[in-house]
């Protein structure tokens, strides 16, 4: 096996509208939209340096320059807390802080679909792997899920992506896999299919908001074929790759958490504060109300 390529990139489309979280999100992108004290994105762009992702691409929209600036310096308001002996929240804001070129933005001008928004990526991408994060997915992780993934890249050498075992009843929600071979932790794939009918899925394995993959997908999603709901699919990009390439599906180790649902964001919610030392004793006080 030739030397691999570090895995330094990733990219996150943050283009979407948020319908389902208006009127919330009608000025605000919903991406932004915090989970305890945090942002989705904040989580996403935390668990990608986790792996040791140094380089972003955000796939904005019209209305999302909040993206940029939460990860800018707030000069003010950093001399106003040190000012203040406000040390331990300074050093929040500093931890975020992005190294100067190392987080850039492209528009998606029009909404084509996800393979469509890694497709516009194509620049930053050029010819190195890269990693995908959605940030509606929300991931619980003793080690980050993008780290477990980017380990697997590794051993593998090839395109990997996270995935989970959903009820057959919800399989036409998901791009699901087509398993060769199941090895436990890691399963080869020998096709996708994305949101089947659930009478021809070939599986309940379906493949969640994390990727690692290989640029070639690039020159796939190039040709613009339309798919699922008549847009760009991702799927059908990395469908192409299977036999020119390794591709595995790996169960990673974790929870997720469906923040583009209102249901999900709020057990994210939830679950994010037990976790927390200073806030976990009052949840659940508070919780007993309720149940």
């Amino acid at each position: 096996m030739p030397a691999l390529k570090p895995l330094k990139k990733a990219v996150l489309p943050v283009a979407g509208l948020g319908t389902r979280f208006l009127p919330a999100t009608k000025a605000m992108a919903k991406e932004m939209l915090p989970v305890v004290d945090r942002p989705l994105i904040q989580y996403a762009i935390d668990e990608a340096r986790e792996a040791g992702i140094e380089q972003f691409c955000l796939i904005t929209g019209r209305g999302k320059t909040a993206i940029v600036e939460h990860f800018d310096v707030a000069y003010e308001l950093e001399r106003t807390l040190a000012e203040r002996n406000k040390q331990a929240e300074l050093d929040v804001l500093r931890a975020m802080a992005m190294e100067p070129g190392s987080m850039v933005t492209v528009r998606q001008q029009v909404p084509m679909g996800l393979g469509h928004a890694i497709w516009c990526a194509r620049s930053f991408i050029a010819d190195e792997p890269f990693a995908i994060l959605l940030p509606d997915d929300l991931m619980q992780c003793d080690v980050s899920c993008t780290k477990q993934l980017a380990d697997a890249y590794l051993e593998t050498g090839g395109n990997v992506v996270a995935i989970e075992e959903v009820p057959m009843e919800r399989v036409n929600k998901y791009g699901v896999l087509d398993v060769d071979k199941d090895m436990g932790r890691l399963v080869l794939v020998k096709g996708l299919v994305e949101k089947p009918p659930i009478d021809k899925a070939p599986s309940n394995l379906t493949v969640i908001g994390r990727y690692v993959l290989m640029p070639e997908v690039i020159g796939h999603l190039a040709k613009m074929e339309k798919g699922a709901g008549g847009e760009v699919q991702l799927t059908d990009g990395m469908a192409k790759l299977i036999g020119n390439q390794p591709f595995h599906g790996v169960r990673y180790e974790g929870k997720r958490f469906d923040c583009g649902d209102k249901t999900g964001f709020l057990e994210a919610q939830i679950a994010f504060a037990l976790k927390r030392d200073d806030m976990a004793p009052a949840v659940r006080e508070f919780l007993k109300k309720y149940t």
